[in-house]
């Protein structure tokens, strides 16, 4: 039994040298949207599409930033109010008015969702038909409720235009204030990251391939490539399977996802329920409702975050320092490579140390996912249910 134990510990020791030198670098959060300051070279025309569904309380905030940017081309803002009863569309015209632009803002009353579409993913393609009027040359996707940095617009743009980008993308900064967001959102982001790691999706040549839904420029042509917003109408992880869809199997297009330090997301989620429910809206749909991957998944999670601390607790309690030093180790090395999350989060440095604990929360959150899903609660999100 002492053997098994040690040789799991081991492995989890093992598996952590190789994530931090083989995966990407993906734990130092160094792919940033801010991290210089890039000049436009032109000034595309740019059309925003905003799908919002019963958001009235976040526009005040989030549209007002869209439509105070800085950016010194031409640019549009449509918002297609998704069948709201919170008043979205007054809220928007209101704040368009109060700053004297109504000129800029369009509002689309969004239709009945149509077969075979994610509610968001009908709204958006409704936004656009109506935005390739005005004959833009990107299309910036955000959602109602992100509010965007005063230059936003104008860095994703430049960065698009400097690299002749098919689609950048940014992180956002999610809201981090209460205590449930302290300790798991930094998380959800440190996860991210390693499924998906920014250096490689940045890479022509490498296959992986993300977006980050909150915001995402991608170039006209780009989206006509693809057969536009129909190509992936059934998706849940939109942002994922568009970013796919753009790259492409042989590199066909460039995208670059990074982090942003500026630009934020308003979206609350002060209880560990409203945070449960996020992640387990989607996380069976990432291992493609398969039964198989989910118990791959949790053998994996335990190898990789519960095994550590218990060996090094046990390790200590029973004299047996080989397993403790071992466990201690993996346990140190997973803490290194969270840390710098932790502080682009401005959290306490000591939530490093309890990223068991807190893989253990995704986990049951993963579980639950396939169970909804089982049941047919799955993908649930604004009062509709997408099973999958």
């Amino acid at each position: 039994m002492v053997g098994f134990v040690l040789a799991l510990t081991v492995l989890s020791l093992v598996i952590w040298i190789g994530l931090l030198s083989l995966r990407g670098q993906f734990w130092r959060s160094d792919q940033k949207l801010e991290a210089t300051e890039i000049p436009l070279r032109s000034l595309p025309r740019i059309c925003v599409v905003i799908p919002a569904r019963n958001e009235a309380d976040l526009l005040p905030i989030t549209l007002r930033s869209l439509l105070t940017q800085d950016y010194p081309g031409d640019f549009n803002v449509f918002l297609v109010d998704d069948r709201s009863t919170d008043g979205t569309a007054d809220f928007a015209q209101g704040v368009a008015c109060a700053l004297n632009k109504p000129e800029k803002l369009h509002i689309i009353s969004g239709k009945s969702l149509a077969p075979g579409w994610s509610g968001k993913l009908w709204a958006v393609e409704q936004g656009i038909q109506i935005a390739t009027e005005f004959t833009p040359d990107y299309f910036l996707l955000t959602d109602a409720d992100i509010e965007h940095d005063l230059g936003s617009l104008r860095r994703l743009v430049a960065k698009a235009e400097q690299e002749d980008l098919d689609l950048v993308s940014v992180m956002v900064r999610l809201r981090c204030e209460s205590f449930w967001e302290r300790l798991l959102i930094p998380a959800f982001v440190f996860f991210f990251q390693k499924l998906y790691p920014f250096r490689w999706v940045n890479q022509p040549q490498n296959a992986t391939a993300a977006a980050a839904g909150g915001s995402i420029l991608i170039r006209k042509q780009a989206l006509e490539r693809i057969g536009g917003i129909a190509a992936i109408r059934q998706a849940l992880i939109d942002d994922c399977a568009l970013a796919k869809a753009v790259k492409g199997t042989g590199g066909q297009g460039r995208i670059w996802l990074g982090l942003s330090a500026l630009t934020r997301s308003l979206r609350p989620y002060t209880t560990l329920d409203t945070v449960w429910d996020m992640v387990a809206r989607t996380a069976y749909t990432q291992l493609n409702y398969s039964p198989l991957l989910l118990v791959g998944t949790v053998v994996a999670m335990t190898l990789i975050y519960l095994i550590p601390p218990v060996a090094a607790i046990l390790g200590g309690l029973t004299g047996n320092w080989v397993i403790a030093l071992t466990g201690l180790s993996a346990w140190l090395l997973m803490t290194l490579a969270y840390f710098p999350t932790i502080r682009f989060y401005k959290c306490p440095a000591w939530l490093a140390f309890c990223l068991p604990a807190i893989a253990f929360l995704y986990t049951l959150m993963t579980i639950d996912s396939a169970i909804r899903h089982w049941q047919g609660r799955g993908g649930a999100w604004k009062g509709r249910v997408y099973p999958g």
